[in-house]
């Protein structure tokens, strides 16, 4: 296949309502900032790829229909990219796909959310005749997986609190951040209400409105400083099928090993020098790090809990502040992928982390049985 880098990374400023923008000013605001990082215009861009998590989320059917124009694409190809939560992740490997076939030289990926606009709590509570609505949201469903790994760990009740402590420090250095709390530490975590057993308020990611974007090239189109993908996968499986693991889903190992295959990646915790990983609820942290091979199953609370995927540790996780700290849903995988962008392009600010060669992207979706994963570098491939 033919190499592809990221050459452009915008963002807007994550928050709980955006009512100065409609959702086509929201998706043109980071388009037009990661056109700017990469020194282009909508001109030069060959075709668009637009993603966003279910339309019931603000409530606009086919939102892509009308943000052609916002995104500079009248009378280019424009595709629509959906695999729920995880589909921020799928927008950039789609994306990238288009370079690495060589249909295109230069791709705009574009992903958003407005959940002002909209009741996600009900949009992912499905009604009769289909189940029973319990209208628990997406903690609710969650949280007995999280109880489940607890369980066959061993893991104690404070693991949470450290990486629901860590991100939000995180936080108050990445300038998009939504939630900022200064002063957070785990008294104040442990003080707020307990929402889904064991997931407390301080636990759980907010619900934001924002939009991210980058912007893909093939070799030859490349302007100022790349982010070279080295590595791109995405896997599924059947939410409900027999003997299915829902503490560490085949689906996640399976585009893990694919992606490190790639990448020539045998030892992630060592060769990775930083990942931004798709940790909405604080628990997933050490489940995705057995997960993603970080740790031997039973070990990942025992590697949160040592520091090693703090700032300063030696593999930091999420120094952007991550899902925790900023959740336009339908952007939050993108937003992973971009932030390991700029860690290897050395642009990622006052959480830049210090020698960052090699970076992990990752997302998952629907009942963690969506998952897109990519690795980016400073080398080209």
């Amino acid at each position: 296949m033919n190499r592809c880098a990221v050459i452009g990374v915008g963002q807007t400023h994550y928050t709980t309502k955006r009512l100065d923008v409609s959702i086509a000013g929201l998706v043109r605001e980071a388009a037009l900032r990661a056109l700017e990082d990469a020194g282009l215009t909508f001109k030069d861009i060959d075709a668009v790829v637009i993603g966003k998590a279910p339309d019931l989320f603000e409530g606009v059917m086919m939102p892509e229909a009308y943000l052609a124009d916002a995104l500079g694409a009248a009378g280019k190809p424009m595709m629509r990219v959906h695999t729920a939560g995880s589909v921020g992740g799928s927008t950039a490997i789609v994306a990238a796909s288009l370079i690495q076939g060589g249909v295109h030289e230069r791709v705009l990926a574009v992903a958003f959310e407005k959940q002002s606009e909209s009741n996600a709590t009900w949009a992912l509570s499905t009604h009769l005749p289909f189940s029973a609505s319990l209208v628990v949201g997406a903690g609710g469903y969650f949280a007995p997986h999280i109880r489940e790994y607890m369980r066959k760990t061993g893991a104690p009740g404070h693991i949470g609190t450290l990486v629901a402590v860590k991100d939000r420090l995180n936080a108050l250095k990445n300038p998009y951040a939504h939630l900022k709390i200064p002063g957070i530490d785990q008294k104040m975590v442990e003080s707020t209400p307990m929402l889904w057993e064991p997931i407390r308020y301080l636990e759980t990611c907010p619900s934001s409105d924002g939009a991210c974007a980058i912007v893909l090239s093939s070799e030859s189109a490349v302007t100022g400083t790349p982010a070279w993908v080295h590595g791109a996968a995405m896997r599924s499986e059947p939410i409900f099928r027999a003997g299915r693991d829902t503490v560490s889903p085949q689906a996640g190992k399976d585009c893990a090993a694919d992606v490190y295959a790639q990448a020539g990646i045998a030892d992630p915790r060592r060769q990775i020098d930083v990942a931004e990983v798709y940790v909405p609820f604080s628990w997933y942290e050490p489940m995705w790090l057995e997960n993603l091979g970080f740790a031997a199953e039973g070990e990942g609370w025992k590697l949160t809990e040592s520091g090693a995927t703090a700032l300063d540790g030696d593999i930091p996780w999420n120094a952007s502040g991550g899902v925790l700290s900023s959740n336009p849903i339908g952007a939050s995988g993108l937003i992973r992928f971009a932030e390991a962008a700029l860690q290897v392009r050395g642009m990622a600010g006052e959480h830049q982390v210090d020698g960052a060669r090699t970076a992990l992207g990752h997302a998952y979706g629907g009942g963690a049985q969506f998952f897109a994963m990519w690795i980016v570098g400073q080398e080209m491939p």
